[in-house]
């Protein structure tokens, strides 16, 4: 009886096994899994020149603050230079009032009478912050914010 139960059993995991492999693969955008992927359009950066467009509303609590201008001709990130600074390390800018980079990204030295320095932690900006571009979702998405207070 026990044998009987056990080939049965083997036989109708072989089988589900078989008919799972069987299936068609399908993929979230629409096409077959194995056709060439199409690169969408690459899209120009919302805004121009830094100052001229309003900041980007958060769509949630804790969001990290949206890049409203193009970022095209700034020099990369690295080591020694960081441009996002140079305008976003002060409150203004050429007379401009900017969004000036959070608290949370500078700590205190070991002298309490010195200004903050920026935490080399927070260094890369672009880890957060990123630009944005107008481009349709690539999937349907229902997703409705809900930035709180």
């Amino acid at each position: 009886m026990k044998t009987t139960l056990k080939l049965s059993l083997a036989a109708v995991l072989s089988v589900a096994a078989c008919w799972s492999t069987a299936q068609p693969v399908s993929s979230m955008r629409g096409s077959e899994v194995s056709a060439t992927d199409n690169a969408p359009a690459e899209q120009s950066y919302l805004g121009s020149k830094p100052g001229a467009q309003k900041v980007i509303a958060r769509t949630f609590k804790e969001q990290p603050p949206l890049i409203p201008h193009k970022v095209d001709g700034f020099d990369d990130i690295n080591a020694t230079d960081n441009a996002c600074l140079d305008c976003h390390i002060h409150d203004n800018f050429r007379g401009q009032k900017i969004p000036r980079a959070g608290k949370s990204h500078f700590v205190q030295n070991a002298d309490p009478k010195a200004a903050p320095e920026l935490d080399m932690m927070r260094w890369q900006c672009n880890s957060c912050h990123v630009p944005q571009v107008d481009a349709k979702p690539l999937v349907e998405n229902s997703f409705k914010g809900n930035p709180g207070k």
